[in-house]
């Protein structure tokens, strides 16, 4: 199918658009399987976004202070490389140019389907097609599917006792509205991390009064905030070596993070460090006693910020560890029956990053007797976690256990996009319809994932958006990540299930039957 027909197919609402490969999400995860299927030859594909612009997280977390934790020449594409990033850790802003600037650079607009929703999806086994539906009331018919939605675009709020009764402005911080003036306002922020100590310091000045809610202390280190000189751009546009090999530098020191990770020992011994910090930046030293975590560094998210400390020397500043017990019109009142007067309530409380919740409302079917919700009702599984034993030729990114905590996702990214395509190749070459990972595979699998996460700083005791109800971590790669890239260059075919639709082969044993003589 040519790139002119699937235009044509998609300006018909009327008509179901068929092609190879529907990819569900134009983040960083959509964008790259994209690209590198055009840089494959193939055309026959679609994106299907659910909002009006490309770029998912950076898309629509655009709060103040918002930025990446992430090195920026380590924060993008290794086959589309930035030479003019302005500093070590970019903006949000920075981020979400970079990726439209990719998106026009690879001519992917003609691919793209925004406000495409996509809220079903079917297996279908005698012909071997996936059927999706969207919002809008179109059909998808692709031969494969990537779900490229990641796990940070549904955001979480909680269901406080009285919330719909608040009269005042209330908002997530990934639908931060810009149109309301915090100037002069009391305000609250419900949560302390990896959002919320980007926010607060930048709101602080402000604001009249600004209460911080904490459940519970992060641990916080210092962000490197130098900005790259004009000379050093310059050097890396026109000597694009140096470039990568300051992007190889940075990969490898942040895989050195990963020792901490692995030898929980090694983090404690870190973590007076961090300790450190904290008594350096707070005058007060109860708040820095309860600013100071009571679990392992590293067990939950390490925040990086200069800030944050520094915010609570203020008069306009006061952290609240109390719970709430209920929202009112004009106040918020917490456990211990304090009444907080508040104009505002900013949530940055995060995303529900369990797939189990995410996708609660999106039917997925595979072969007979596969229902997504169903089959991980006792938590996320996958092979590599990109494949799930009964959902042959679909094909999930930034899946269960492929989260970092220490280098750049969009690495996992690039490696799981090279693990699809040989998949998809490898399928073409046995002349199959769809292959479906062996369950025993997936099986064994996770039980090394598990396995190996014993021994981790995560499972030192604390309680994560890591792990589900019953602690099991559904979360984090727990090895180095070059051995998920040596894992992910080649299809283990032993592994896998290659199979034709039912309807072929009916008409093979029809075939056969009918050549037999009398």
């Amino acid at each position: 199918m040519t790139d002119r027909s699937v235009l044509s197919e998609s300006a018909n609402p009327s008509s179901p658009l068929t092609v190879e490969v529907a990819i569900i999400g134009a983040g960083f995860g959509g964008l790259c399987t994209a690209i590198q299927l055009l840089e494959r030859g193939e055309s026959r594909f679609v994106l299907l976004e659910k909002a009006d612009e490309v770029g998912g997280t950076w898309r629509d977390n655009s709060y103040p202070g918002a930025a990446c934790d992430v090195q920026s020449h380590l924060y993008s594409f290794s086959f589309a490389g930035k030479a003019d990033w302005s500093q070590r850790y970019a903006p949000w802003n920075e981020i979400q140019d970079y990726i439209l600037d990719t998106t026009r650079r690879y001519g992917l607009r003609r691919y793209i389907r925004t406000g495409s929703e996509v809220c079903a999806a079917h297996f279908d086994e005698s012909t071997g097609h996936w059927h999706l539906n969207t919002t809008r009331g179109d059909e998808v018919i692709a031969r494969h599917v990537v779900l490229a939605s990641g796990p940070l675009h549904v955001p979480s709020t909680p269901r406080f006792k009285g919330i719909e009764r608040f009269k005042g402005k209330s908002f997530h911080s990934a639908q931060w509205d810009h149109g309301y003036d915090l100037r002069g306002k009391r305000v609250i922020s419900i949560g302390t991390g990896g959002s919320a100590i980007q926010y607060c310091p930048e709101i602080a000045p402000a604001v009249d009064k600004l209460y911080v809610l904490q459940r519970s202390p992060a641990w916080v280190i210092p962000r490197d905030t130098r900005r790259y000189p004009q000379w050093r751009k310059t050097l890396f546009a026109r000597v694009p070596l140096l470039r990568k090999l300051h992007r190889a530098r940075l990969y490898w020191s942040n895989e050195s993070r990963v020792w901490p990770i692995f030898t929980p020992w090694l983090a404690r011994r870190l973590q007076s460090l961090a300790g450190l910090f904290i008594r350096h930046q707070v005058q007060d030293p109860d708040l820095v006693r309860r600013l100071t975590p009571d679990y392992v560094l590293g067990c939950k998210r390490i925040l990086i910020s200069n800030k944050w400390y520094p915010m609570f020397n203020r008069a306009n500043v006061e952290l609240v560890d109390d719970g709430i017990a209920e929202i009112r019109e004009h106040s918020v009142v917490t456990r211990s029956g304090r009444e907080l007067l508040v104009d505002c309530i900013i949530y940055g409380t995060g995303f529900q990053v369990d797939p189990r919740l995410y996708m609660k409302d999106f039917p997925c079917s595979g072969l007979p007797g596969h229902e997504l919700m169903k089959d991980w009702k006792d938590g996320s599984e996958a092979y590599l976690g990109v494949h799930v034993a009964g959902y042959p030729n679909l094909h999930q990114l930034v899946g269960p256990n492929t989260a970092l905590g220490h280098n750049s996702i969009i690495f996992m990214i690039e490696a799981q996009v090279h693990y699809i395509l040989e998949s998809i190749q490898a399928l073409r070459a046995r002349g199959a319809d769809f292959l479906d990972v062996r369950p025993d595979a997936q099986r064994r699998f996770n039980e090394r994932v598990q396995d190996a996460l014993k021994g981790t700083v995560w499972n030192s005791g604390c309680v994560s958006w890591y792990q589900q109800a019953d602690g099991k971590n559904f979360s984090m790669w727990p090895w180095s990540t070059w051995r998920y890239w040596l894992a992910t260059r080649h299809l283990p075919a032993h592994d896998y299930r290659f199979l034709r639709c039912s309807s072929k082969v009916t008409a093979a044993r029809q075939a056969s039957t009918q050549a037999e003589p009398a």
